[in-house]
């Protein structure tokens, strides 16, 4: 059954209507680059082997294939990672510092958080939720305390 040229609908085609007039506001995150650094010869505690690395897209964690990862070590990075994908104040602490100790006072690791590359995620695309009807893709772009979303001001 064909759908009334009135009706939003979703699709990629030329002819696809936006379902919201906020369906293409966006918002960038940095993808993260986790790599565990040690001293050479140290004895690491955690399972971790200096090298090992995980990298951060999104809201998704990639491991390589047939490593793995200290639940703890985890743990002690997980309320960090989401800090450090925000864009932010070249001079914040969170864009300057890079490593975060392993949770193990006893293990001399260190796990280096890198930002790789920025990506852009559409709102519409990462939530339910709908932006307020004074925010779109067409307003002027103000920083947000978290990304570059584009929002008035």
């Amino acid at each position: 059954m064909a759908s009334s040229p009135a009706t939003p609908r979703r699709g990629r085609g030329a002819d696809a209507v936006p379902a919201d007039p906020a369906a293409d506001a966006w918002f960038e995150l940095w993808d993260l680059h986790v790599e565990v650094v040690a001293p050479a010869g140290a004895r690491l505690y955690c399972g971790a082997v200096a090298g090992d690395s995980f990298e951060v897209h999104g809201e998704m964690l990639h491991f390589p294939p047939g490593q793995g990862f200290s639940l703890y070590s985890l743990a002690a990075l997980l309320p960090l990672l989401p800090a450090k994908q925000c864009v932010t104040d070249p001079c914040d602490w969170m864009s300057t510092d890079a490593e975060v100790a392993c949770p193990d006072p006893n293990c001399p690791s260190r796990f280096r958080i890198t930002r790789t590359a920025r990506r852009r995620f559409r709102h519409a695309d990462s939530t339910a939720t709908p932006l307020p009807k004074e925010c779109s893709s067409t307003t002027s772009e103000v920083m947000s305390p978290c990304s570059s979303a584009r929002c008035p001001s």
